[in-house]
């Protein structure tokens, strides 16, 4: 006889006693069914059914009850989470991350060298002079020159030519000279960032001013040399849509990697920027106020 919605019994069917196993309710386990884990401790919430997911030896679950696991079961606790890792996920209500950041704060106001260069609607995000290694040269060859040409100074006026150590002397200071100009063109010489295009500025005499409008770049990279990595400096390749460019290499800038994010940001995540220069600005205001 069969059920109302199967097939006819058949007591010779050999598929009869496999549908049966089949369909046989699957047994609950709970602590008092023998040894294992949990199982010989009654009060143990391990199978319980009350028991809601997220419950952990660190903490309470929905349950408000623990969950213990034996080392021998293979079950495995939840992974722990620091609170230094969670920093960098949770964000404001502005919506940037509210933990540690990886961009330097951008200056306030832009020098006297530089603010001749911005029109009125531009938004100055920083300026950087090039790294001090820009000098090695000129500070290595100044330093060569008032060892050699000091040392041939009191040899040649020992050897009573005064025509010729005051030749050395004024080779001296021209060499001299040619480093102080080279120090003051580093001075002068400005990598500009706005919310508009990148900028650099260098010359003392003859100012050239050289721009790239950041909706015209394409592609930017730096690169970074051993003595690079070492001192914390590198240049920056900037590719743009048309062929003749007027800024495309710049050496020696500091903090390569900070400028990168820097210009990267301002070119993708413009409202990032505004959102966090307003919080910064409104956070100085209270600071201010108290």
């Amino acid at each position: 006889m069969g059920s109302p919605s199967g097939p006819p019994y058949d007591p010779d069917d050999p598929d009869r006693e496999r549908r049966e196993r089949d369909t046989e309710p699957i047994p609950r386990i709970g602590p008092e069914d023998g040894p294992g884990p949990g199982r010989d401790r009654p009060d143990d919430p391990f199978f319980s059914d009350d028991v809601g997911y997220g419950d952990g030896p660190y903490g309470e679950g929905r349950s408000g009850r623990s969950w213990v696991r034996d080392p021998e079961s293979g079950y495995e606790p939840p992974p722990q989470i620091t609170e230094d890792e969670l920093a960098g996920l949770r964000v404001d209500a502005s919506g940037l991350a509210s933990g540690s950041r990886r961009v330097l704060p951008l200056e306030d106001e832009p020098s006297s060298l530089t603010a001749r260069y911005l029109f009125p609607t531009e938004r100055f995000r920083g300026e950087w002079k090039r790294h001090w290694i820009h000098l090695a040269t000129p500070i290595a060859v100044g330093i060569a020159a008032t060892f050699v040409l000091g040392y041939l100074s009191g040899f040649l006026a020992g050897q009573d030519v005064g025509a010729l150590t005051t030749v050395a002397v004024l080779l001296w200071f021209a060499v001299m000279g040619w480093v102080a100009w080279r120090v003051a063109d580093w001075w002068y010489d400005r990598f500009i960032l706005t919310n508009k295009r990148v900028m650099v500025v260098n010359g003392i005499v003859t100012r050239k001013v050289a721009m790239m409008p950041l909706a015209r770049v394409t592609d930017m990279k730096y690169e970074q040399s051993p003595a690079g990595r070492a001192f914390n400096y590198g240049t920056f390749v900037l590719e743009s849509a048309g062929q003749d460019q007027a800024l495309r290499e710049i050496k020696n800038l500091p903090n390569p990697n900070e400028l990168y994010l820097r210009v990267v940001e301002e070119m993708y995540e413009p409202a990032a920027v505004e959102a966090r220069l307003t919080k910064q600005a409104e956070e100085a205001k209270a600071d201010d106020g108290a």
